[in-house]
């Protein structure tokens, strides 16, 4: 990847990570917590392609992995991450534009389904039996639905910045066409406000659900 990708997506990663864990994962909300780290992944992988995504993913998956309270294997979230990043990449639009919110958002609810049952299916491999304990199904709706209301207020604005990383020139039309809107996602205005799941260590339901991923 490229010094200016790196530096970008470093920070990025880092600053949603520090949030995740200090203030969204604190959160007392029913079902899942929400996600910022997933998020931040999605809009890399939207500019930067399915390679880029996956070694992001992977990246941030692993300093989620790794930073404290972390109580599950480590790689676990890293090995989700990466094949969300990956698979996030593969819907990158050819011309770089994202005409619509319709895709957009349906990569976010699949991302975020996708990303909780995958963590569920790891954990149960290594033998972590919490996916038992907890209504999975309902875990898997909140999450979708924090992180689909999130998306507008964080992955549009992920992408500007990814995209002016890049001097792509996608930037500058889209300024003068848009009007002001925000650089590259043209689909910001039609999004719904929200959050994403993340790690918190509380008892629901008499489970304790654990990590940034919650299970």
């Amino acid at each position: 990847m490229k010094l200016n990708r790196i530096l970008l997506s470093g920070t990025l990663v880092v600053v949603a990570l520090v949030i995740q864990i200090s203030v969204l994962a604190r959160l007392q909300l029913p079902g899942a917590v929400p996600d910022l780290l997933l998020l931040t992944v999605l809009g890399l992988a939207l500019v930067y392609g399915h390679t880029g995504g996956a070694l992001i993913g992977f990246t941030a998956g692993l300093l989620a992995d790794l930073a404290p309270p972390a109580d599950h294997a480590a790689g676990r979230y890293a090995l989700v991450l990466c094949v969300v990043g990956y698979l996030v990449g593969l819907a990158r639009p050819d011309n770089g534009r994202l005409r619509t919110a319709v895709g957009p958002m349906a990569v976010v609810v699949a991302a975020a389904v996708g990303s909780t049952l995958l963590y569920a299916g790891v954990g149960a491999l290594v033998g972590d039996t919490a996916a038992r304990d907890v209504g999975l199904g309902s875990l898997a709706f909140t999450a979708a639905l924090y992180d689909l209301l999130l998306t507008p207020f964080v992955v549009p604005g992920v992408m500007a910045l990814a995209r002016r990383a890049e001097n792509d020139p996608l930037v500058d039309s889209s300024s003068a066409a848009g009007g002001g809107a925000s650089t590259g996602s043209g689909w910001l205005v039609s999004g719904t406000p929200g959050l994403s799941r993340s790690r918190g260590g509380r008892v629901r339901g008499g489970a304790r659900l654990k990590g940034v991923k919650r299970l």
